[in-house]
């Protein structure tokens, strides 16, 4: 028994890991796309990302805390002399003054040569030490006091990279809305021509078998029967491509939505058209919103290009001490430096100057592309609202043609039982009907896709 739980307890787990979106409603496939889906996810990475880079330039308003461990070992008389100083162990030895003092005495002893190595003689512990080890611990602080407002300039510019990110994600999400709310609707006008065909379908058997029956009696040809058969074959091939349609929406919308979808809730109402204006899709426009931050950038651009033109100015701060051994007489070897440095390039050419007359030209063309920009918005504005205005017309008027369709097929199956038409016309009419049929469900999509862009314009599915 033990055994056999042990055997369900991981079926149960894989089963609930398994488990599938079923009469999900297109509000509920939003929120899952918003918090699921891979693109969307990657887009906010980019923004956490470029909020790192801003925070990175603040930083540089505090300066720098280091610390720095320095070992050597050298028989260099500079470096010797040098660890010695800085360590403040340094004494007269060191500049050969025992051999000083003994030419002194042998000069004064009447030693000529001793007087004349007295003062050219190089002394031997100066030039010539032993080896020597060095440890440093060293602790600096640099700050910068003036950069001509290049650091917050800069601030200003990654500021703008996080927001232009963060209308990209923007962006991306609307388009995966637009790609979900098309697949829901695809699937409901979908739905709805099966029905359509299914219908046609059984019409087409009820013919089959009425004129199988005529056959019997006389009254009907062989070949009219074979008519029939063919039709009924052309139908199913259509309903069968509509189901693996509707396999492959599903299969889009699992990807969409990072989890796999059994089944969906067909929205009840054909999709609206977002109430709007021009103005409205200008003020809007997630590509109108990026462009102006793109010339604000470009601004603060322009300010971090003149910071050439003003001083630069820093302080430093440092603490260190230094031994022969690690660590040892910290607090008697210790040592300080403070100081400030102040630098200015006067010339360079002219580079400074051409810098800046770069970064005014580029905000010049992000000007003229924020121009170029609403005059696309109004043009698209236009178009899209022109396409919906015409596919609801080719609509209405395709209704009314499917609705006269099914009426002449009802004739025309009725006068072929009167004998007063041939098998031949009413296939003709029935394939009519079911041209209509496809020509409804083609210019619905067309017409959704077009109110879908419309509301993408408009930014209308972001909140």
């Amino acid at each position: 028994m033990k055994r056999a739980k042990l055997l369900i307890i991981p079926l149960i787990l894989s089963s609930s890991l398994q488990a599938k979106l079923e009469n999900i409603t297109l509000d509920d496939a939003k929120e899952i796309l918003r918090s699921q889906n891979l693109e969307i996810k990657t887009s906010q990475i980019d923004i956490d990302t470029a909020l790192q880079d801003t925070k990175t330039a603040t930083a540089k308003h505090f300066g720098k805390l280091d610390f720095v461990q320095d070992f050597a070992r050298s028989n260099d008389a500079g470096n010797v002399f040098g660890f010695k100083l800085s360590s403040r162990e340094a004494n007269f030895g060191d500049f050969g003054a025992d051999e000083f003092m003994n030419n002194m005495g042998a000069c004064q002893g009447g030693d000529m040569g001793a007087c004349a190595d007295l003062y050219t003689k190089a002394p031997d512990n100066l030039n010539y030490p032993g080896y020597r080890n060095y440890f440093q611990s060293k602790l600096q602080y640099e700050i910068p006091l003036f950069t001509g407002f290049m650091i917050s300039s800069y601030e200003g510019v990654l500021r703008g990279v996080a927001k232009i990110r963060s209308l990209e994600s923007s962006k991306v999400q609307s388009q995966k809305l637009y790609e979900l709310k098309k697949s829901f609707y695809d699937m409901k006008l979908l739905k709805e021509s099966q029905k359509n065909l299914n219908i046609i379908y059984s019409n087409i058997k009820t013919l089959e078998n009425m004129t199988s029956e005529m056959i019997n009696e006389g009254y009907a040809k062989r070949v009219d029967l074979l008519e029939v058969k063919a039709k009924k074959g052309n139908v199913k091939r259509l309903l069968d491509q509509m189901d693996l349609n509707e396999k492959l929406l599903y299969q889009y919308l699992s990807f969409l939505l990072n989890e796999e979808v059994a089944s969906i809730k067909l929205p009840a109402e054909n999709a609206k058209i977002p109430t709007a204006t021009t103005s409205d899709a200008l003020q809007n426009s997630l590509d109108i919103q990026m462009i102006d931050e793109a010339v604000a950038l470009n601004r603060q651009l322009i300010d971090a290009s003149k910071a050439s033109y003003y001083p630069m100015v820093g302080a430093f701060a440092q603490i260190s001490s230094a031994d022969e051994k690690f660590l040892k007489n910290l607090d008697d070897h210790k040592s300080y430096t403070i100081g400030a440095r102040a630098s200015w390039n006067l010339f360079n050419g002219g580079a400074d100057s051409a810098a800046v007359q770069k970064a005014k030209l580029e905000l010049l063309k992000r000007k003229t592309e924020a121009d170029l920009a609403r005059s696309g918005i109004e043009l698209q504005f236009s178009k899209i609202t022109t396409e919906i205005e015409s596919y609801n017309k080719e609509i209405a008027s395709l209704k009314e043609e499917l609705a006269l369709a099914d009426e002449i097929y009802e004739n025309y199956e009725t006068r072929y039982k009167e004998k007063l038409v041939s098998m031949s016309d009413v296939i003709i009419k029935q394939s009519e009907q079911i041209q209509k049929i496809l020509q409804l469900q083609q210019r619905t999509n067309e017409r959704n896709e077009r109110v879908f862009a419309l509301e993408q314009l408009l930014n209308g599915d972001r909140q």
